[in-house]
């Protein structure tokens, strides 16, 4: 199992371009290939907030879909899209409005299709990956050990959101728990969800959520070879995304 995994992309396709391009990975056929047979991993949140939502939609359902060369698990803004996209009531702010934007722009045939290709790409995900004989989980916002190989609605929850306490910032975000300091499980998780300014590794865990969409970078850990890789953002910076404090 050769894969390299990419955090938070958030409609950021020329980063994801850049990245991968950085990673070895051609596009000659369109698609991000690598010559050696290395795949990619994404860890959700594919969309909103950046300029270019629809395209890495239409990006990854390829190589997870149709290539089947690619390892998603979706993150809470694929899950709001996918409830979007289901005629659910959602409210259309915290970055869904950039995506629906584009959305509303293509012709009704273009928005039927690329609609089917998001539902298509997030039903057949599971809401974490397990791979490499389980070794390696990709969840998108962590998980606990206990509850790896479980799919209940607490399991959902902490996968989506995090380890969240029910209690609320100042600015209404929500407080989460720093899990991977308690994690103490053999299997490496990969994740993202919670921007910081660096990758963060604590016990057999990384943060690769380097807050592209707040003018942060992106950034890919490469398995099983534990290299980091980052191309800077396009976007403007936006200091007070990042999480700096863990106490």
């Amino acid at each position: 199992m050769k894969i390299d995994i990419i955090g938070d992309i958030h409609g950021c396709f020329t980063e994801l371009e850049q990245l991968t391009k950085e990673l070895g990975y051609s596009w000659e056929s369109g698609v991000p290939i690598h010559p050696d047979g290395r795949i990619l991993g994404f860890v959700g949140d594919l969309t909103d907030r950046g300029p270019n939502s629809l395209k890495v939609i239409d990006v990854i359902h390829q190589l997870v879909v149709v290539h089947q060369v690619a390892l998603y698990a979706p993150g809470n803004h694929c899950n709001k899209l996918y409830r979007y996209f289901l005629g659910n009531k959602v409210t259309i702010s915290h970055g869904l409005e950039t995506t629906v934007a584009e959305y509303k722009a293509l012709s009704t045939r273009e928005q039927k299709k690329i609609r089917k290709k998001f539902m298509d790409l997030y039903e057949h995900a599971p809401l974490y990956q397990v791979t490499d004989g389980g070794k390696l989980v990709i969840a998108h916002a962590g998980i606990r050990q206990d509850y790896i190989g479980q799919t209940h609605h607490k399991v959902k929850t902490f996968v989506l959101y995090g380890d969240i306490s029910g209690a609320k910032h100042p600015d209404g975000s929500p407080v989460r728990r720093d899990w991977a300091k308690q994690y103490n499980g053999d299997a490496w998780i990969i994740y993202g969800h919670t921007p910081v300014p660096e990758a963060r590794q604590v016990n057999h865990t990384y943060n690769i959520d380097t807050g592209c969409v707040f003018g942060g970078k992106l950034t890919a850990l490469r398995y099983p070879e534990f290299q980091l890789f980052s191309v800077p953002s396009t976007m403007p910076y936006v200091p007070e995304k990042f999480r700096t404090s863990f106490d």
